[in-house]
């Protein structure tokens, strides 16, 4: 890796975790709050009691420690809680024109958005508004539409299902399926492909089900800052001395080595778990192949096995049983080359076999992954290789198995439950149709790629965001910021300002609402709203700050006003009611949807309830009713990373980094210390293209054949760090390096972009 001799980069040598994350916590909260209050807070962060973290969705165990937050948790929390407040007087100090040109860093810390704004285009600024104001414009707006499908309606995961359940219900009371969400960049391919395998888009296992694992295999993702608390689970099972096979592109600090801050004894003595038992550092865009190598050797050591007299090391009765199309898959593996298996993972068939051998010997394996795996050309292709590994040995619907996608936001599973979903799936419309008295639209309405080129091409008009920060998120930044400037209005409700909400259309709004650490305090008296972890468990969060002005408004509350002055009286849902008693909400929802039976006396109980998971009981809600191998044609991601001088680039996050919130400029586990303009590189490749670490570079991204290269797609002048990284990799941090995405460039199956495996030529800077 490039030395100290380039500033801000530089080795760093200290374990994950540990001592170097509780100075990052206290960093975070006296940056943001004061040391009493942010303690003190900080203490009710997941506790059955408290508040659910606004950060990622990995689950809180049954039997909850003093303390269940970690480093990147922590700057979640006080990055909301912030005592910091974007007044009306602080809009009046600052045009939208110059606050385009700050860093994304530093528009967010302006801090909470204190009351309803609206922009003037005169003076080029937010302007303080009522809230009766600003429905009354929102419903001009819609019901001059020509038709409901003008609109878009997009979702962060950071809503509430009481909150998405009514957006979601208003929509399409309005009359459409334009739902454009969050999942939609991140684990689409999850949701996708998945219901094709073993019928459901979600994980198959439980937190316990960590403890009891022989194997896990990781893949495509870095717990140690996506997820954090994913590390205390891993630490875990590494005491126990379960093997964790790792397969990713960059050898990330928290899968090597992790001082878990709740171990008295590692932080004494300054130790550390070694976390990985074998690091297999898979090419970018190699998955596939990978997996493909893997259960080739499966099959091979089953052959043999049999030769010699064995049962056999498939689990023949699981497949018999529970499953269809293992001889097309199996005929598809025997016919794959190791050689072309090889040269695209940029593993070794001696690497996979190890792998393989590993996996016959666990009675019972899980399989982790990220959006290492989903946010590919052939992401869903990705997740469905996993099951198929898995299926091979029944690795479904036992303790200690299954497949585990790991969400990267608090509630992104929780929205898709409760209905937001452009698909419109039938059993949600037969539920609101029985519940609500109206039928909703079917016609498929758009995702965030779709929405994003029907905004561009003027067949939508309108969008509302529950939150998020849509146009810094998608690829091409050049077409989505063009494109939403062009709307005839925009709605953010949103707890802090962003990028986006400066991209203003010809009417533009922002309103703001309470955070999860705050009181929301209804009609009906103080409400507590639910969320949905990573392993379907479904659990009550409650605020308790006071909220950052009396004008801040919940969601549940500002999506109801907004349904009223749009609506009216249209349909006879009392949206007043509903806000009133959020338990009104839940019992709509336990109506329309199964598995909610109760949901207002289960979510009383510490720690929540479990949603049905099929597969965890080997039920496949399939057409089949099987669950099914599904066959990948060939292992090739992209055919232009075969290119001369072509490397697959991945997006990263940072360590000070969630989403598309930047907290601070640091990549400490990386050894990036107060800066972004980088590239990391195999010194090869550096030395291949006559260039050094610390030159700078640009990236160009490479189109497809035929398909006009975006004028905007380079990325300049970064600096080169030679990083141990497969040759023909790349990496750069996201979102900068989304100016390289065509927003053509996408799973076809599932609409993902492809962040993560992006053509580019590296050249030295012009």
């Amino acid at each position: 890796m490039t030395r100290s001799t380039d500033a801000g980069i530089r080795q760093y040598e200290h374990p994950a975790g540990g001592w170097d994350a509780l100075g990052a916590v206290a960093k975070a909260i006296h940056g943001q709050m004061s040391a009493v209050s942010g303690t003190r807070i900080m203490l009710r962060n997941n506790q059955p009691d408290g508040f659910d973290c606004p950060g990622c969705a990995w689950p809180d165990p049954k039997h909850t420690s003093a303390f269940e937050f970690c480093e990147n948790g922590a700057k979640a929390v006080t990055w909301e809680a912030t005592r910091k407040r974007a007044t009306p007087e602080v809009f009046q100090r600052h045009t939208v024109s110059e606050l385009l040109g700050w860093r994304d860093h530093d528009i967010e810390d302006l801090g909470r958005l204190t009351h309803p704004m609206a922009y003037d285009a005169a003076t080029d600024r937010y302007v303080q508004i009522g809230w009766d104001e600003a429905c009354a414009r929102i419903a001009k707006v819609l019901n001059a539409l020509p038709s409901p499908d003008m609109a878009e309606f997009y979702t962060s995961g950071r809503a509430s299902n009481e909150a998405a359940f009514l957006y979601q219900l208003f929509a399409r009371a309005y009359g459409t399926n334009n739902f454009p969400d969050c999942s939609n960049m991140c684990h689409e391919a999850t949701s996708v492909g998945l219901p094709q395998s073993i019928g459901i888009g979600k994980g198959t296992v439980s937190l316990e089900d960590f403890d009891h694992a022989d194997l896990i295999i990781s893949m495509g993702h870095n717990p140690g800052t996506n997820h954090p608390r994913m590390m205390t689970t891993l630490h875990a099972a590494a005491r126990r001395g379960a093997p964790i096979v790792v397969f990713n592109p960059l050898r990330e600090r928290a899968l090597e080595r992790f001082a878990a801050p709740q171990d008295p004894l590692e932080m004494a003595t300054f130790s550390a778990t070694d976390i990985a038992s074998d690091y297999l550092q898979v090419k970018v865009g190699g998955d596939a192949a990978a997996l493909k190598g893997v259960m080739k050797a499966v099959l091979a050591l089953d052959d043999d096995d049999l030769a010699a007299g064995g049962a056999g090391l498939l689990d023949r009765d699981f497949i018999a049983a529970h499953t269809q199309g293992f001889d097309a898959l199996a005929d598809d593996l025997r016919a794959t080359e190791w050689a072309d298996v090889e040269r695209a993972s940029g593993l070794s068939r001696a690497s996979l076999e190890h792998v393989a051998r590993l996996y016959c010997k666990a009675k019972a394996t899980i399989i982790a992954f990220g959006m290492g795996i989903t946010q590919h050309r052939l992401g869903t292709d990705n997740v469905q290789q996993i099951s198929n590994l898995l299926m091979l040995r029944g690795n479904y619907g036992r303790p200690g198995a299954g497949i585990c996608p790991v969400r990267g936001h608090s509630n992104v599973q929780g929205n898709r439950t409760v209905g937001i979903d452009e698909k419109a799936p039938l059993a949600l419309r037969q539920g609101i149709e029985r519940v609500y008295g109206f039928t909703p639209p079917a016609r498929p309405g758009h995702d965030a790629a779709e929405a994003v080129e029907a905004i561009e091409a003027g067949r939508s008009r309108f969008l509302m965001c529950l939150g998020g920060n849509l146009a810094v998120a998608m690829p091409d930044p050049q077409r989505t910021f063009a494109a939403m400037r062009g709307l005839e209005m925009v709605v953010h409700i949103a707890t802090k300002p962003n990028r986006s909400h400066l991209l203003t259309a010809r009417q533009s709004l922002l309103l703001p609402c309470l955070g999860r650490t705050e009181l929301d305090l209804q009609a009906g008296g103080a409400q507590s709203i639910t969320v949905e972890d990573s392993m379907s468990m479904v659990h009550a969060s409650t605020g308790r700050l006071p909220p950052p002005s009396d004008q801040v408004r919940s969601e549940p509350a500002i999506v109801a006003g907004i349904a009223k002055a749009v609506l009216g009286d249209r349909h006879g849902i009392d949206w007043d009611a509903l806000v009133a008693d959020y338990g009104r909400i839940r019992d709509g929802i336990e109506g329309v949807l199964a598995g909610f039976a109760d949901y207002n006396l289960r979510i009383r109980q510490p720690g929540g309830f479990r949603l049905p998971i099929g597969p965890a009981q080997r039920i496949w809600h399939t057409p089949s009713g099987k669950a099914q191998f599904m066959v990948m044609p060939g292992i090739q991601e992209d055919p232009r990373a075969a290119g001369a001088a072509v490397l697959t680039l991945a997006t990263l996050r940072s360590h000070d980094q969630y989403n598309t919130t930047i907290y601070g400029f640091d990549d400490r586990y990386r050894g990036i210390f107060g800066r972004r303009d980088v590239v990391f590189l195999n010194p090869d490749d550096l030395a291949a293209q006559g260039l050094a670490p610390g030159d700078r570079v640009d990236l160009k991204a490479v189109p497809f054949e035929g398909e006009a290269a975006s004028p905007g797609a380079v990325l300049r002048n970064l600096t080169a760090v030679a990083y141990d990284i497969p040759r023909g990799s790349a990496g750069a941090y996201y979102p900068e390096a989304n100016v390289l995405i065509a927003l053509s460039h996408r799973d076809p199956r599932s609409g993902t972009p492809s962040y993560k495996s992006v053509p580019v030529r590296v050249r030295r800077a012009r």
